[in-house]
């Protein structure tokens, strides 16, 4: 059976209208439409113009479209459908986005935050399908989670279950949601960048050179220049990712003691280093993790690529039609 799907992503700096359509346990993306994320109004306005015009070329209808989904960055509440002033979108403060939403098109609408839209994506079309336990990590810029728990998108009591990130690995260590040495200190790309900074100045302050950078090149290291240089054997950037997996497998033994997952999906930086991070980080798990919930766990890499996110909204539709 045929369903037509509607998504909405809205980020930070740009926006994008998709349109799909799910057959079966298949979702192929038929059309999509990008533009800018400007002021509130403007972009609000722009979403629902292009959403009316992406439904008059296709021939959709309330009668004929199953549902509409939006991700975005949280804080929001998915059950009223509100934005609740995410820090990537300034001025978005208690927009009630679903209801807009709904008025324009008539079709019923639902919200949810990027990380658990990207794990229903995984987990119904991606490195997750077919299992009832998932646990999705972004590994991005930050560290943002999303989990599936008994066949379910698990949302915890205010839209706050999976914020994985906050978790502390160590007492000292880079900082990531405002708190040294948390998860996502240790495994996401803003990380990275800070424990590389520590690596090199470290080097530099005893007198080494650092061919790939120096110090007036400090504040613009980042995770991906470190990641080009590892693959080209350079020590140092190894021992960077090193550590990054180290936590990273730490991190992953308390979530496969805690949750037992089947499965657990990582993006963005680990799928694009799995082969440099995966051996230290299953070493780190198949230490510190239970042996019966290590044994039924896999961690796998997202499939889902740079589509991610335009299968995420759509992906929030399709959940509301189960």
């Amino acid at each position: 059976m045929k369903e037509n799907l509607l998504g909405i992503d809205v980020g930070g700096t740009k926006c994008a209208i998709i349109y799909g359509i799910k057959e079966n346990d298949e979702l192929h993306i038929i059309d999509k439409k990008k533009f800018d994320t400007t002021t509130v109004d403007e972009t609000i306005d722009r979403i629902l113009c292009e959403t009316e015009k992406m439904m008059n070329l296709h021939q959709l209808t309330p009668t004929n479209t199953k549902a509409i989904g939006i991700c975005c960055g949280g804080p929001l509440n998915s059950e009223t459908g509100i934005v609740m002033s995410p820090p990537n979108l300034p001025g978005w403060d208690n927009i009630p986005i679903v209801a807009m939403v709904e008025k324009k098109t008539g079709i019923k609408t639902s919200l949810h935050n990027d990380a658990n839209a990207c794990a229903l994506a995984e987990w119904k079309f991606g490195a997750g399908k077919g299992t009832k336990n998932m646990v999705f990590l972004t590994f991005g810029t930050g560290l943002g989670a999303g989990l599936i728990l008994n066949g379910k998108l698990y949302t915890g009591t205010n839209d706050n279950a999976g914020e994985l990130g906050h978790i502390r690995l160590s007492d000292f260590g880079p900082i990531g949601y405002g708190k040294k040495g948390s998860f996502e200190g240790f495994a996401s790309g803003r990380g990275i960048a800070q424990l590389s900074k520590m690596y090199v100045m470290e080097k530099l302050q005893t007198g080494q050179k650092v061919e790939w950078c120096t110090l007036q090149e400090l504040d613009q290291l980042t995770a991906r220049k470190v990641a080009e240089e590892a693959a080209k054997g350079d020590k140092l950037a190894q021992s960077i990712y090193e550590t990054s997996a180290i936590y990273l497998g730490k991190g992953l033994s308390m979530v496969i003691d805690i949750l037992n997952p089947e499965v657990i999906v990582i993006g963005g930086i680990y799928t694009r280093n799995k082969n440099m991070m995966e051996p230290i980080m299953q070493k780190i798990i198949d230490q510190e993790a239970l042996s019966c919930a290590n044994r039924v766990c896999k961690v796998k890499p997202a499939a889902l690529g740079e589509q991610i996110g335009d299968y995420a909204a759509l992906s929030v539709a399709a959940n509301l039609t189960d």
